[in-house]
């Protein structure tokens, strides 16, 4: 089965993203002199915990994506899915770097991760049967 890159672009792009919360823990730590855990500072640990809500939810939804793909579902529905998710990740990482409280904006990025994971899992499925 040949493999498709439709979900390439997304991939990289929540890769650049991923790469950017990194440094944004690094210069975090650096500036508030912590080596390990949050110090107690509230920037550190916002910094951490966009980084870590990104690491939880977007390669698990590239995978499922990418195996959709591969397994024949629509480039529609790839790309659907792709604007998606960095439409959830991108609004998770801006507003958990903002604040840790709940948020419109944070419950948005995170309820759409939850549903792309869903959407994407059963596109997968629906794929693996023949229905395309």
């Amino acid at each position: 089965m040949p493999i498709s890159l439709t979900i390439a672009p997304y991939a990289a792009i929540l890769g650049l993203l991923g790469a950017l919360l990194t440094v944004n823990v690094i210069a975090s730590r650096v500036r508030a002199r912590v080596d390990a855990g949050d110090g107690g500072v509230a920037a550190l640990a916002q910094a951490i915990r966009a980084h870590a809500n990104f690491v939880e939810q977007a390669p698990l939804a590239l995978i499922v994506i990418a195996l959709a793909e591969t397994a024949g579902s629509r480039a529609l529905v790839v790309h659907g899915l792709g604007v998606a998710l960095l439409a959830a990740r991108f609004a998770s990482a801006y507003t958990l770097n903002r604040s840790l409280g709940q948020t419109p904006l944070r419950q948005f990025g995170g309820g759409l991760s939850v549903l792309i994971a869903i959407a994407a899992s059963l596109a997968l499925l629906l794929a693996l049967l023949g229905v395309r």
